[in-house]
């Protein structure tokens, strides 16, 4: 793939997949698998986990978005993810507001700073 960018690959609820759908992220790899899951009221746990761990391990993808309610049902995965490509960003939901406690990416940067380093 010389000459282009990775793609933006995203795990959602209906809303926020359809809205980033609508902005143009949506790709299908060779392979025909795409570069988005919706997450209804019956996708189970293993689903989700499992197609988190596919979207790690493709090389076209360089972050990966997910509602921070749905990051909390795997978190032991996401939390297991150590490399910065792909980037792993929890964002909202229309029903879920963003807890920047639970966000494992902003817990990490945290403890990479004290507060002396900004006088």
């Amino acid at each position: 793939m010389p000459g282009r960018g990775k793609l933006i690959a995203v795990i959602g609820d209906e809303d926020t997949c359809t809205g980033f759908l609508l902005g143009g992220i949506g790709e299908l790899n060779k392979n025909r698998k795409p570069n988005f899951l919706v997450v209804e009221k019956d996708t189970s746990v293993t689903e989700i986990e499992e197609t988190f761990k596919s979207f790690l391990a493709r090389s076209d993808i360089g972050i990966i978005l997910i509602n921070q309610f749905i990051a909390e049902m795997i978190r032991h995965a996401i939390d297991a993810h150590m490399e910065s490509i792909p980037a792993v960003l929890e964002i909202p939901s229309k029903e879920h507001p963003y807890d920047a406690s639970k966000d494992s990416i902003l817990r990490r940067a945290k403890g990479m700073f004290s507060a002396e380093d900004f006088r």
